[in-house]
C-alpha cells in the first residue's frame, strides 16, 4: 500500500509530494500480552538512517480510528518528512472491545499502552526486517515518541511523567530512555481536584500525574477551544499543563480555533472531527515534523523556519512558546 503527500525541505518550506509506503499488520507475540501486539510502519519510500517516531492512539469514540488503522493524516505527513511512523494497537482499541471485556487494567489499559511501545523498541530489529524494503534503513537511536488524547498520556509516562498506580499505590516510572523527544497532542493535564467532570472518577490514573519528572525534550500541542468539561472545568488551558508543570526544554504550540482533534488528525474526513480543517491538520503536520528533525537530527533551523511560515503573518495557525 502508497500514499504520497505534502512534505516540507530541510529549510523548513512546502515541498511536493512524497511518495510514502505503509506496511501493516505486523504481528509481534508479547508473552503475558492477551493478544498479539500489531503494528502499522509507515515510510519514506526511498532515503535511509531514517528516526523512529513512535505514535500510541488516543481512546476515541470510533471502532477504526483508536487502532493502527488510524492517525493516516499526522502519519504520513511525517513519514514523508523522513521518519519511520510505528503505531501500535493498544488494547485499549475498540477494535479489540468485545475479545478484552473485563480484562485486568481494563477499558482503558493505561500501564499496558506504555509496555507496548517499550516491546516495539525491543523489537525494532524484527519489524525492520519484516516490512519489505526495510531493513537496515531504520536508525536506532533516534527515537521519539508521540501520542494524541490518552495517547498523549501514554506518551507522557514515557518521556519520564510518572504516576500513583491505583491499584496497588505505589508509583509507576514507565519512563523509557531510549526516547530522545517527545510530542503531546491535545493531552490531559494534571488530575487531583481539578477533575471535576462527570468522566473524573473513570481515570483514576488521571489523578496523580506528576509532570516534574518529564525532563526529555517535548513539544506540548493544544487547541485554544478544546474545553474538555467530561474531565475538567478548567478550560483548554488544562491541556497545557505538561509544558507549565514540567522542566524544561518544553515548547508549547497552541493551534488557534482547534477543539480536540485540532483539525482532523484521527483520520481523513472523520465524522468525529469538531473542527475539520486540512489546513491546520498540514500545519501541525508540518510543524511537529520540523520539530522532530530539530530533536533527531540536529538540524537546528528546521523548527525557527516552521515556526516563521506558519505561526507569524496575517493568518498565523498558532502562536510557540519556549522554556
Amino acid at each position: 500500500m502508497s500514499a504520497s503527500t505534502d512534505t516540507t525541505d530541510t529549510n523548513g518550506t512546502f515541498g511536493p509530494p512524497a511518495p510514502v509506503l505503509s506496511y501493516s499488520p505486523v504481528t509481534l507475540s508479547v508473552p503475558g500480552r492477551p493478544v498479539e501486539l500489531q503494528v502499522r510502519v509507515s515510510v519514506p519510500a526511498t532515503g535511509t538512517g531514517l528516526p523512529v517516531v513512535l505514535f500510541s492512539h488516543g481512546h476515541g469514540g470510533s471502532n477504526n480510528l483508536s487502532s493502527l488503522n488510524g492517525y493516516a493524516p499526522l502519519a504520513n505527513l511525517w513519514a514523508a518528512a523522513g521518519f519511520t511512523v510505528v503505531q501500535p494497537t493498544h488494547l485499549s482499541s475498540r477494535t479489540l472491545g468485545r475479545r478484552l471485556a473485563g480484562a485486568p487494567g481494563g477499558p482503558f489499559f493505561w500501564r499496558s499502552r506504555a509496555e507496548d511501545m517499550s516491546h516495539v523498541l525491543d523489537r525494532l530489529d524484527e519489524i525492520e526486517n519484516t516490512v519489505p524494503g526495510l531493513a537496515g534503513r531504520l536508525d536506532h537511536d533516534r527515537i521519539a515518541v508521540a501520542g494524541h488524547s490518552l495517547g498523549g498520556h501514554t506518551a507522557s509516562l514515557l518521556l519520564g511523567a510518572r504516576i500513583t498506580d491505583p491499584d496497588t499505590g505505589t508509583e509507576a516510572d514507565l519512563s523509557e530512555p531510549r526516547i530522545k523527544a517527545g510530542v503531546l497532542l491535545a493531552a490531559p493535564g494534571t488530575g487531583g481536584d481539578i477533575l471535576n467532570g462527570p468522566m473524573a472518577d473513570k481515570v483514576p490514573f488521571f489523578h496523580t500525574t506528576d509532570f516534574s519528572t518529564m525532563t526529555t525534550p517535548t513539544l506540548v500541542v493544544v487547541g485554544d477551544k478544546d474545553d474538555s468539561r467530561h474531565f475538567t472545568d478548567i478550560g483548554p488551558d488544562w491541556h497545557a499543563d505538561p509544558y507549565r508543570l514540567a522542566p524544561t526544554p518544553k515548547t508549547l504550540l497552541t493551534l488557534f480555533d482547534a477543539e480536540h482533534l485540532l483539525g482532523g488528525i484521527s483520520g481523513y474526513d472523520a465524522d468525529e472531527t469538531t473542527d475539520e480543517n486540512p489546513g491546520r491538520v498540514a500545519a501541525l503536520g508540518h510543524l511537529t515534523a520540523a520539530y522532530l528533525r530539530t530533536q533527531l537530527r540536529a538540524d537546528r533551523h528546521a523548527w525557527q523556519a516552521a515556526c516563521e511560515a506558519l505561526t507569524t503573518g496575517t493568518a498565523p495557525a498558532g502562536r510557540v512558546e519556549c522554556k
